[in-house]
């Protein structure tokens, strides 16, 4: 039977709605658009001022395409004009190709602007010590070191807010991709290289953390927890992790690097230089982020 016309477009858009509803997730919260730190902030208004800058041509377009079909249609008693010879329009040409060029250019200068002031490496501007935290992806796992704290853990990482973070990040497994949405972009992790990721949390609170690579059968659960607390509180949680946990010794480290899951742990101590050695374990045969002299001394060494 066929439906009236009235309740087939309400069907139809019945039906996209629930599309649109699905594909964007608008059941959870979109935490990327949810920051708590400078870096993610900054992202988040790049991500919106590209996207309403490139809506200006969008939905023009969406709704004159929209326009054109339903005057154009064929049915009876059509009187729109019809002109076969009609083959050029300068007005129309400096509209359709001139806003998008000026959206483009627009959009390049402001992207070549973020690009510089949000680069991974670069510091940020603190009146606080920033904190380091050496990060090694491992299958299927993430093992934070504190250097300066000299304490370890497992898939956890406790910070204190308005204090800018140095993460220091490498693998000692396949490729992998570190990110805090609320916090920052990602950052890849990478055996025989040491990328450096700033961050920071400008509120106390949790956040989600996790792998950003597919990476074998237990990649979806390398995810890890993220809390901001007082600088008090984390004082206090250092000296607890180093009363209370064991340490992790050269031999514990290797049986965290066979391909398993894991639970949160933490460890009072860790072998010096644990960090450097992942990164140099790799480094003679990729050569990555390292100088040829530097190549040279770990090949003396060996």
């Amino acid at each position: 039977m066929k439906l009236p016309k009235a309740r087939r477009w309400f069907a139809s858009l019945t039906m996209l709605l629930i599309l649109l509803l699905t594909a964007t997730g608008c059941t959870e919260k979109m935490i990327v658009l949810n920051p708590k730190g400078p870096i993610a902030e900054q992202q988040r208004d790049l991500m919106l001022t590209s996207l309403l800058l490139t809506c200006i041509v969008i939905v023009p377009v969406l709704i004159l395409f929209a326009i054109i079909v339903w005057r154009y249609r064929d049915r009876k008693g059509r009187t729109s004009k019809y002109t076969p010879n009609w083959e050029h329009s300068t007005k129309l040409e400096v509209i359709w190709w001139g806003i998008p060029i000026i959206i483009i250019t627009i959009l390049a200068v402001i992207t070549v602007k973020y690009t510089y002031a949000l680069e991974p490496s670069k510091p940020l501007a603190s009146e606080e010590k920033p904190l380091t935290i050496q990060v090694t992806s491992l299958d299927w796992k993430w093992l934070f070191q504190y250097p300066e704290q000299g304490i370890a853990t497992i898939n956890y990482i406790q910070i204190p807010e308005d204090v800018p973070i140095r993460f220091e990040i490498t693998a000692d497994s396949p490729m992998n991709s570190f990110w805090i949405p609320q916090l920052g972009g990602q950052m890849y992790a990478m055996s025989g290289m040491a990328m450096t990721l700033h961050l920071q949390a400008d509120e106390q609170g949790d956040f989600w953390g996790s792998g950003a690579n597919f990476t074998g059968k237990d990649f979806a659960k390398m995810y890890f927890d993220v809390k901001s607390t007082s600088k008090e509180a984390f004082n206090s949680w250092v000296s607890d992790v180093k009363a209370s946990s064991p340490a992790l010794t050269l031999d514990g480290y290797k049986k965290l690097v066979e391909p398993a899951a894991s639970d949160v742990r933490t460890f009072s101590a860790f072998p010096e230089g644990l960090f450097e050695m992942t990164v140099t374990k790799y480094a003679s045969s990729h050569n990555h982020g390292l100088s040829w002299k530097d190549i040279q001394k770990i090949d003396k060494q060996e």
